[in-house]
């Protein structure tokens, strides 16, 4: 076993075990930053873990007809914690399992900015994963695998005219022009800022042109719609603007670039609607907003849990 692999596997031990820190949570995303061989070694590890569940739970079973409270609930806990592993990683502290290969990563309050072959512009933000092929027939050949990040080829950039970036199950082209995709799980919005582009999904396709916004999924394709422009790329000035957002959709943003979590209890208070803008250097003041001016109960939990009720 290498050094790396046993690296890993005390990784998900400490993970794991819930007693992780923010600072730990910083080191960890590091350690998976280093190279691809680090990230590979984590997922390989936590899959293990993950295939020991079922015996954990047959342990547990087998334990049931002693007359032993303590021993059932040890086995019980030990089930339950790799179940957790697999399913939900605690406080969403490593990235999802097809990112940590990626070739560039950003973890969560993280934004960064690449310059790729060909002098593509990459602005990434938050919780995103991206590869980067070499160069193809002049084109840049991108994917984004999950999170968002602004694009920028040619524009006085000197580089490569076009550029080609996979999300989801569609694609995106462009020459000369700047672009914001979000891709969360099986959605990709699109937004073109600047010159002309070209959206085509499973036999759709559509153009859009500065200040135009587009949104599929599988089996469906949106239609092109006005936005303002300001507004999607609000995160490069470290702003988050909601206008007639739900609460649980901030909430729900808020908890990409916050350490922690967020978590609302009661339909009406997640239906209530927002319209506010928040610096991303302070996202407490979100926490102040839930409780002053919709009367939430809060409680706070180690980890920047925080509860609403």
């Amino acid at each position: 076993m290498s050094v790396i692999q046993k690296e890993a596997q005390a990784w998900v031990v400490r993970l794991a075990s819930g007693q992780v820190s923010e600072r730990d949570a910083q080191v960890f995303r590091h350690w998976c930053a280093r190279s691809r061989k680090h990230a590979n070694a984590f997922a390989e590890a936590r899959a293990v873990w993950g295939a020991m569940a079922p015996a954990a739970r047959a342990v547990t079973r087998a334990q049931q007809p002693v007359n032993t409270a303590r021993r059932a609930w040890l086995g019980g806990a030990v089930a339950a914690s790799l179940g957790l592993l697999v399913l939900r990683p605690p406080t969403d502290l490593w990235p999802a399992v097809a990112g940590l290969g990626a070739d560039y990563a950003t973890g969560t309050g993280e934004q960064r900015a690449v310059v790729l072959d060909g002098g593509v512009l990459v602005q990434m933000n938050t919780q995103t994963r991206l590869d980067a092929a070499p160069l193809q027939d002049g084109a840049a050949a991108l994917v984004l695998l999950a999170g968002e990040a602004e694009f920028q080829a040619g524009l006085g950039l000197g580089g490569a005219a076009r550029v080609r970036v996979q999300a989801g199950d569609g694609m995106v082209l462009a020459g000369s022009a700047r672009f914001n995709i979000r891709l969360f799980g099986q959605e990709v919005c699109v937004t073109c800022l600047a010159g002309r582009l070209r959206v085509v999904q499973a036999g759709n396709d559509a153009e859009l042109a500065a200040g135009q916004q587009l949104r599929y999924r599988p089996e469906h394709f949106g239609i092109a719609r006005a936005v303002t422009k300001g507004d999607v790329s609000a995160w490069r000035q470290r702003l988050l603007v909601f206008k007639q957002s739900t609460l649980a959709e901030v909430v729900d943003e808020v908890n990409r670039y916050r350490p922690g979590k967020l978590i609302l209890h009661g339909e009406a208070l997640q239906q209530a609607r927002v319209q506010a803008s928040f610096s991303l250097d302070r996202l407490d003041d979100v926490i102040a907003l839930i409780q002053d001016a919709y009367g939430a109960r809060v409680t706070r939990l180690p980890g920047g849990i925080v509860l609403f009720g």
